[in-house]
């Protein structure tokens, strides 16, 4: 397990510790009073870091080569901007800072916040077979997919990397990591659930549906329910679903389930749950056809990942 804190007052001081503990990088500030405060805690291939930056410090950042998750406690960031966007954000949000490949730049104002890296490779192997899975959005797909990304966040701080079996245990590593990519997929919009056409512009009508399903996967829906959240028929979102997503409706959201049931069988103590009934709480009633669509998405049955 690597660990490391910092500390200091100085400027030019603090740009150096930023330089070798994240990425090449550019800081400046008008403030006279520097602060920087910084601890991580790591295993395997995620790092957790606490920031505490007492000052208005402006960054210009070389690509991360990881998935970068900031969990902002007080404070700001502003005018953050990369790979064609550019947002602010308060206490509360959750964001995905930049994609891997990508330089981003912006301004800290004294902000305390959590920074969560991971390789992203570890999104891929999570999500099955296929092409390399990228993040499609720096938001969460809701409110409460925000409040879920959080949870684990501070699930693996306070109960997982204190841990001392962390450092031995490849058993528990594994499982710790696929605990977090699953959580970051269920969270964020990606090309394993979202489509993979990053170009495409999704009609209105997919837009209020996706945002109907994503709020509304710990209930039952149905595709009536669905058109009428988007406005129009049955026939037309299944349409659109179609053209834009190369799925339907009700398919989208049986992936949903799937990665929210994935990442609670992650958590789960096998001794006090049962795949039978975290399949039933994710809409899953029959437990063959759960068995073989979660098998099909992931390339092992829940049995197992719980046992793991």
């Amino acid at each position: 397990m690597e660990s490391l804190k910092f500390e200091s007052r100085d400027l030019e001081v603090t740009e150096a510790f930023l330089n070798r503990a994240y990425t090449k990088m550019r800081i400046g500030s008008s403030d006279q009073d520097v602060s920087a405060r910084i601890s991580r805690q790591a295993v395997a291939s995620i790092s957790l870091d606490r920031l505490e930056l007492g000052f208005e410090m402006r960054y210009e950042a070389d690509p991360l080569g990881r998935i970068c998750l900031c969990v902002v406690e007080s404070g700001s960031l502003q005018d953050h901007s990369t790979d064609g966007w550019s947002d602010s954000f308060g206490p509360g949000d959750v964001v995905s800072i930049a994609p891997p490949d990508r330089p981003y730049a912006g301004k800290v104002v004294r902000a305390r916040c959590s920074i969560t890296m991971f390789d992203p490779a570890l999104l891929t192997r999570v999500a099955g077979p296929g092409e390399p899975v990228r993040l499609l959005g720096h938001r969460p797909r809701s409110a409460a997919a925000a409040g879920q990304v959080t949870r684990t966040i501070s699930y693996l701080s306070d109960d997982v990397l204190p841990n001392p079996a962390a450092r031995t245990s490849r058993l528990l590593l594994r499982s710790v990591e696929d605990l977090l990519a699953s959580s970051v997929l269920a969270a964020f919009p990606n090309t394993a659930m979202d489509s993979g056409r990053r170009d495409v512009v999704r009609p209105q009508t997919v837009r209020r549906a996706l945002t109907f399903l994503e709020s509304s996967v710990d209930r039952e829906v149905s595709i009536g329910d669905i058109a009428a959240a988007a406005g129009v028929t049955v026939r037309a979102v299944q349409s659109a679903f179609q053209r834009s997503l190369g799925t339907t409706p009700l398919a989208y959201l049986r992936q949903l389930r799937l990665a929210e049931a994935r990442a609670e069988l992650l958590a789960a103590d096998p001794g006090r749950v049962t795949v039978t009934a975290v399949g039933a709480r994710w809409g899953f009633h029959h437990l063959g056809r759960f068995a073989s669509a979660y098998k099909e998405r992931y390339g092992e049955t829940p049995s197992e990942t719980l046992r793991r």
